[in-house]
C-alpha cells in the first residue's frame, strides 16, 4: 500500500517477523519523516532503499539499537540512495535542515529522523 508518491508502508516494516524475532508487523511510520524521505528522492531523483524503518522493542534490541531508538516510535530510517554515498546523502539532509532532526553517518547509509532538536554524529 503507497503512503506516499515513492514509499509503501511495507518498506518501513519491522524486520523481526523475518527474523522470527516478533510478529508485531510494526509499520506506523510518521507524516512528517515521509516528507523528508520524499524531498530526498526528488532532490537525488533516484530511488531510496529503507535499510531499518520501524523497530519493536525485541528487533531493536537483536540489532544493537539504542534503548529509546527513534526507530521504535516510527520517526527513523536508515537509507540508502543508489548513485551517491552516504556524505553526498548526509551533507544534503545537514544543509536543508541545520537546526533540527537527527542524522547520523554510516559507512553504508544514513540514518535520518525527525525529533524535535538538532543531533549529529558519525560512526
Amino acid at each position: 500500500m503507497k503512503i506516499s508518491k515513492h514509499f509503501s508502508r511495507k518498506e518501513f516494516l519491522c524486520k523481526g517477523n523475518i527474523k522470527g524475532l516478533c510478529s508485531c508487523n510494526f509499520d506506523t511510520v510518521d507524516i512528517e519523516l515521509i516528507k523528508v524521505l520524499e524531498d530526498v528522492r526528488e532532490y537525488f531523483k533516484c530511488p531510496i532503499t529503507i535499510y531499518s524503518g520501524c523497530r519493536c522493542e525485541k528487533y531493536n534490541k537483536f540489532v544493537g539499537g539504542v534503548k529509546f531508538s527513534k526507530h521504535r516510535l516510527g520517526i527513523a530510517s536508515d537509507i540508502h540512495v543508489h548513485g551517491y554515498t552516504p556524505l553526498e546523502v548526509h551533507t544534503y539532509l545537514n544543509n536543508k535542515y541545520p537546526n533540527k532532526y537527527g542524522l547520523g553517518l554510516y559507512d553504508n547509509f544514513v540514518h535520518v529522523d525527525v525529533r524535535h532538536n538538532k543531533a549529529r554524529w558519525y560512526a
